[in-house]
């Protein structure tokens, strides 16, 4: 019974709470060219429109998910739309929104779904009690970006949302995001292939160097995208650790960076055989879960070929995509 740990959804609950009572948080619907919407947030921030898979009927997704042999999946909302840059009191409340309302709807469709929560990482101790109550409204695990306004979320005073995360056994998805304008990644679709992947890769280095693993051992921290470049770099991570001036960079990793690489888990998004291959070799078989990053160009919409295609043996193959997330996330009914 397979389950894709990674995608994303925004329900309509949503659309019709922001027309409602956006406005009064600094949420408001903004026309977008071709005629869709976009969301416009009050601090100046519009986000591209919507993509058509992102709120597409229910009965497509069924469609695509029996055509995948995908009997589960656990959606996120988009990491874009965090804004993280309102005020605290609006963007606490902003969260609330997004979560109230994908549980509203994931209740409604709750024999293939299952859901995340996003929390204001802007206020520690708000995002550990938004975690706390989400858990308890039926979240299975939450959704965090990589970078907040654009520091990496390792240098970040969020250790009362990491201890509630480890505490609660809350599995935490590790995204990406791009909130601001980016030179030399405007064509050739180099946001998603180069930009997506190194800001996860920018965010595994600062948690791992401020030492957010050494103090919360127990955090279940899920990389998407196969981890970004982590796997691919954690050699260089390494010599620069052991080379760096580490009282002046404020690195307190209590062990090398490719030692923790055991410690995290991994989605299967990364389009090749080898590459996932490779990335078995360095997380462990028991340390990857399928996932599809649904709803997005970038989506593996083939992802059960893809682990035939890296050659997997049937235990391999269904620990990925059903032993393993069913351990992670626990709270899957």
């Amino acid at each position: 019974m397979p389950i894709d740990t990674h995608a994303h959804y925004i329900p309509p609950q949503l659309i019709a709470a922001i027309k409602s009572k956006g406005k009064e948080i600094g949420v408001t619907l903004a026309p977008a060219d071709g005629g869709k919407e976009a969301l416009q947030f009050s601090y100046g921030f519009k986000v591209r429109p919507f993509f058509p898979m992102l709120v597409e009927p229910v009965a497509n997704r069924h469609k695509w998910m029996d055509e995948q042999r995908i009997d589960h999946q656990i959606n996120g909302t988009w990491p874009d739309i965090f804004a993280y840059g309102l005020p605290r009191d609006h963007c606490i409340a902003w969260h609330r929104m997004l979560n109230d309302t994908l549980a509203e709807w994931t209740a409604d469709n709750a024999k293939r779904f299952s859901w995340i929560s996003s929390v204001p990482l802007i206020d520690a101790e708000a995002a550990a009690a938004e975690l706390e109550r989400t858990l308890k409204a039926g979240a299975v695990g939450v959704i965090i970006s990589a970078n907040i306004e654009n520091v990496n979320i390792g240098e970040l005073p969020l250790d009362p949302f990491w201890r509630k995360a480890e505490a609660l056994g809350a599995p935490v998805l590790l995204h990406p995001v791009l909130s601001t304008a980016v030179p030399r990644i405007g064509k050739f679709a180099l946001a998603q292939v180069a930009h997506y992947t190194y800001d996860t890769t920018l965010a595994v280095g600062s948690i791992l160097m401020t030492g957010v693993l050494d103090r919360f051992p127990k955090l279940k921290l899920l990389l998407s995208h196969g981890g970004g470049t982590y796997p691919y770099l954690a050699g260089r991570f390494d010599t620069l650790h052991k080379r760096m001036d580490k009282a002046a960079q404020g690195n307190v990793a209590a062990k090398t960076p490719s030692a923790y690489a055991r410690q995290m888990h991994y989605d299967s998004i990364v389009h090749a055989p080898k590459a996932l291959k490779f990335l078995i070799d360095v997380a462990g078989i028991d340390n990857v879960h399928l996932g599809t990053d649904y709803s997005f160009p970038p989506a593996d919409m083939d992802p059960l070929d893809m682990l035939k295609a890296a050659g997997l043996s049937k235990a391999d193959s269904e620990a990925i995509s059903d032993g393993n997330p069913r351990k992670l996330f626990t709270r899957l009914k």
